[in-house]
């Protein structure tokens, strides 16, 4: 009997919802109250010292070592008010999780040997973790251990509490190495930021207002995951070792009914998103949305609009969040993109827009006319850019987990194409065919009214087209969702590639209006001619129909897109000279970083694939091929019985069937478990990375299936009392 199986069941049946109870009835009274916010700085600051980091927030100045110090001294203050102990400079290296390394405010005064809480504006500024422990690419060698965190005053520092009951100060930092290359998500990101906001202001005050002076790309991310059972989670070592399910046969009611998305939140999982939401606002996260997703047991939990950096902060902090508070309600969170077969996987759909410094969202469309220019100019940029880079989008978002879910039925493919609905879609097309830009009159001073009715683009567009869920890279009324992200992944990777494409085309759009203009053309005319010859040339990457459909392959092919479907083929976009000379020329990644970043990812893969092969080999040979080897003994004694009694062989027949089957699917798992063995020792004996990686992708990646097919064809023929791992109906059904 499957003991440690039916004592998983047997505790997750009696597990309910922990109570968990509000700290206040309004949630004003409490968001933001872990937080070192704009707020309490400027309470405990001197009016001096406050200006300085208000400053450097807003501008990425320096800040001085008295203005340091001085937030140092309030920043221990505070956190030791709130039950820190330690602090810690939070970073996100490039293993796709957060890191920290504690350090105590406690220390001992030389001179008289007493104890003494001590924070000096020093160790706020910069701290150093090794840096040889992780991923950097070959940047350094392994004894070189030398690296440093600097403080981003820009993301509020916050209070963790732990388990314990005790805190740790946690100050959001970039992580470079000695050599001063990046090794995180966040360095490049606020280059990024930077990047765009130049390029963004620029066009606004040359071409539209001198009002403007900063543009702060804004993100919104959506995050998809599962809940599981802690018990059921810790029977089955594929979830443990690789976050998915290897094996499991579909049963018989999964999410055919549509009967999840949007229903009743289970109370288990009421309570958990109750407990972390809570945590999760003290920690200034806006979540606001908690549902259903479309398969049994995946939720989503989404957020109002943040500055990108501080969403990328937060989402990459709420993930981890969730992980610490599902423990409390034995429950496990399940980031993996694809962790069922047969099912929905999860996304990360990162919801981007561009604002101004006065309040305008620059992708939101106007009932005034020349703000619709202005709409356009930005709206078409996009477009252009995320056509002329989209294999770079398409690198951005690779992984080994995103391999799984892309192009399956509920995912975006991996051909990149963009969704504008059907009135934006008229009018770039009104727009295209215009015969002549003489189409457009100049009215009412400066305000651009055309022919084609340009100038009645409603201001509430989201409710004039539909949503396209197959799409990656959707125009959704006011801001474009790229859904491809996949739900484990860092935010900042994919918004370092749309920020820095954005603004490279933005950059290269006001040189060529800039052009026009000295040929004596009107302002608002040049800005029109440029964007009518964009909307030409990037018009195969727009597609309105079903993403998912083969159709759709034939004709993307047809039309030049690409289609990069395996990680590897995707993830050495970032190795072409294009690319490099794209993030080289404005400052984003040096020459030595995009490759360490190429290789960085491409060994991520490899251990993601390596480590799932191994999965597979152990829990067919160790866990179903002895099981059912057992269940199929019982069976021939069972037909023994029968003969020696004289039982007609036409009754037994089926027993000897499945015990036939029994046979056939053992063997072929015993005999691909072997050659997928093979396959990954020809791999690892494989000196260039990049062709290891392909190896893995193909041959190792491809016995995955076909040992799959006979373990859940044995999982429909072993006795359930014998089967050793919960099923997919105990994994998702059992609330």
């Amino acid at each position: 009997m499957a003991i440690t199986r039916f004592k998983a069941l047997e505790l997750a049946q009696m597990r309910a919802g922990t109570p968990v109870k509000l700290p206040t009835e309004k949630v004003s009274d409490y968001y933001g109250s872990m937080t070192f916010s704009d707020e309490v700085m400027r309470s405990l600051l001197s009016p001096e010292a406050y200006l300085k980091i208000n400053t450097a927030i807003q501008t990425g100045s320096k800040i001085d070592r008295d203005a340091a110090d001085e937030v140092a001294a309030a920043m221990k203050s505070w956190a030791i008010s709130k039950g820190a102990t330690h602090y810690t400079h939070w970073f996100q290296p490039l293993t796709g999780t957060t890191a920290e390394k504690h350090d105590s405010f406690f220390d001992i005064d030389l001179s008289n040997g007493k104890a003494v809480e001590k924070f000096k504006g020093s160790a706020l500024v910069q701290q150093e973790p090794d840096a040889s422990s992780f991923p950097n690419g070959g940047i350094r060698s392994t004894f070189e251990a030398r690296g440093y965190t600097g403080w981003d005053p820009s993301s509020p520092a916050f209070i963790m509490e732990n388990a314990a009951g005790t805190a740790t100060l946690c100050i959001p930092s970039v992580f470079v190495s000695y050599t001063g290359e990046a090794l995180d998500y966040k360095t490049p990101l606020l280059k990024s930021i930077e990047l765009i906001d130049k390029a963004s202001t620029a066009v606004v005050k040359e071409f539209f207002s001198r009002d403007v002076s900063k543009v702060i790309p804004t993100l919104g991310a959506e995050q998809e995951y599962f809940l599981v059972d802690e018990a059921l989670f810790n029977a089955r070592p594929d979830l443990v070792m690789s976050g998915r399910t290897v094996f499991g046969h579909a049963p018989a009611k999964g999410q055919q009914l549509e009967d999840h998305y949007f229903g009743s939140i289970p109370n288990r999982a009421n309570s958990f998103m109750v407990d972390f939401e809570i945590e999760a606002l003290k920690l200034g996260m806006p979540v606001r949305t908690r549902h259903n997703e479309v398969a049994p047991a995946q939720f989503e939990v989404a957020p109002t609009f943040e500055e990108a950096n501080l969403a990328c902060d937060h989402n990459a902090l709420l993930m981890d969040l969730m992980n610490k508070v599902a423990s409390k309600h034995k429950l496990k969170v399940l980031f993996h993109e694809k962790p069922f077969a047969g099912i929905n996987g999860s996304g990360k759909h990162n919801n981007w827009a561009l604002a101004t410094d006065t309040g305008v969202n620059l992708l939101a469309p106007s009932s005034k006319p020349k703000e619709n220019l202005r709409f356009l100019t930005f709206f078409v940029n996009t477009l252009k850019a995320v056509h002329d880079r989209a294999d770079l989008l398409r690198a951005s978002i690779a992984s080994a987990g995103n391999e799984h879910r892309l192009g399956a039925n509920e995912a975006p493919p991996a051909i990149v194409s963009v969704f504008l609905g059907s009135t934006m879609s008229q009018v770039l097309d009104d727009l295209e065919n215009m015969s002549d830009i003489d189409d457009i009159t100049l009215e009412k001073g400066d305000n651009v009214y055309l022919k084609l009715g340009i100038n009645k683009i409603p201001s509430l567009i989201l409710d004039n087209t539909d949503r396209n869920r197959t799409s990656p890279f959707a125009f959704t009324g006011n801001k474009f969702e790229f859904r491809a992200v996949g739900s484990s992944a860092n935010s900042a990777a994919p918004m370092t590639v749309l920020n820095t494409i954005v603004a490279d085309q933005l950059i290269k759009f006001r040189k060529e209006v800039e052009a026009v203009l000295e040929k004596g053309v009107k302002k608002e005319l040049a800005i029109m001619e440029v964007l009518k010859r964009y909307v030409k040339e990037s018009k195969k990457i727009r597609f309105e129909g079903n993403g998912y459909s083969d159709e759709w392959v034939v004709e993307a092919e047809k039309r030049g897109l690409s289609n990069l479907k395996t990680t590897p083929e995707a993830l050495a976009v970032y190795a072409r000279p294009e690319s490099i000379e794209l993030f080289t020329k404005h400052g984003i990644y040096s020459k030595e970083e995009m490759h360490a970043r190429h290789e960085i990812e491409l060994e991520n893969y490899v251990k993601k694939i390596q480590i799932e092969s191994r999965v597979i080999g152990d829990m067919a040979i160790n866990h179903i091929v002895s099981t059912s080897l057992k269940y199929q003994t019982q069976l021939v004694e069972n037909v023994k019985g029968q003969k020696e009694i004289g039982i007609d062989p036409q009754y037994y027949a089926p027993t000897v069937e499945m015990i036939k089957k029994i046979s056939e699917y053992t063997s072929s798992i015993v005999r691909l478990q072997s050659e997928m063995t093979e396959a990954r020792k020809e791999a690892n004996n494989v000196e260039g990375l990049e062709e290891r990686a392909t190896i893995y992708g193909t041959k190792v990646k491809g016995y995955f299936e076909e040992i799959r097919y006979s373990v859940d064809k044995l999982e429909l023929i072993v006795d359930d009392d014998e089967w050793p791992l919960p099923k997919y109906r105990e994994l998702l059904l059992i609330k």
